[in-house]
């Protein structure tokens, strides 16, 4: 049947997280259902502590994570700043006594959107997140460092408009720049490496010009 056309659709910008398990589909059934479990836990507890509340969020379940859409009257710099941290100590704890740690990549961006009627966001704004989180670059960051439970990322813009306010103790200089390419696409962003010994940009480069 053709499709219906869409008279009411209407366009918003939106602050937009995703996340993903390192090595989900390399596990077998019952490690993933654990697995899913851990995450829901790891999510809703940093959340919970970051004073987000979750059960706002229109959420998109991928499986091995999720692509969130956060409230229109959402504290960008709270997020950014609280919420990654958190769901790092969430992982630290939940890890402290596994030999198999649960790791997990984080994209987070700031754009536009429709709320589509069946399956999910549509527009830039996911995209955009999506892209990013799969990224072989972010991939590999997290692969070369197995101390890390936690890589971030976030595009270009979130870190302009944002990050460079260094509103809620946000600080630029602990983000370091790395073009992202997929799907014949280039995409700007910044990856977190505060504390860590190695830039992102380093980690990178070495990698391609392996």
């Amino acid at each position: 049947m053709p499709t219906e056309p869409v008279t009411c659709v209407r366009l918003t910008y939106r602050y937009l997280t995703a996340v993903d398990i390192e090595g989900f589909s390399s596990q077998h059934t019952l490690a993933q259902v654990l697995m899913q479990a851990d995450l829901g836990w790891v999510l809703d507890t940093a959340a919970n502590r970051a004073h987000l509340d979750r059960a706002r969020w229109h959420l998109q379940e991928r499986g091995d994570g999720e692509l969130a859409v956060l409230p229109s009257d959402t504290d960008g710099p709270r997020l950014i700043a609280d919420y990654p941290r958190e769901v790092e100590r969430a992982l630290s704890e939940l890890n402290d006594d596994r030999r198999r740690r649960i790791r997990i990549r984080i994209a987070m961006h700031h754009g536009t959107l429709v709320q589509g009627r069946r399956f999910g966001p549509a527009g830039q704004g996911p995209v955009v997140v999506s892209r990013l989180l799969e990224s072989d670059e972010l991939r590999k960051y997290l692969a070369q460092r197995p101390e890390l439970d936690l890589v971030l990322i976030v595009s270009a813009s979130l870190y302009h408009d944002v990050i460079e306010t260094r509103l809620h103790r946000l600080d630029p200089a602990e983000f370091t720049p790395i073009d992202i390419y997929v799907k014949g696409g280039s995409y700007p962003a910044y990856i977190y490496y505060a504390n860590h010994p190695v830039s992102a940009t380093e980690t990178a480069n070495a990698e391609m010009a392996s």
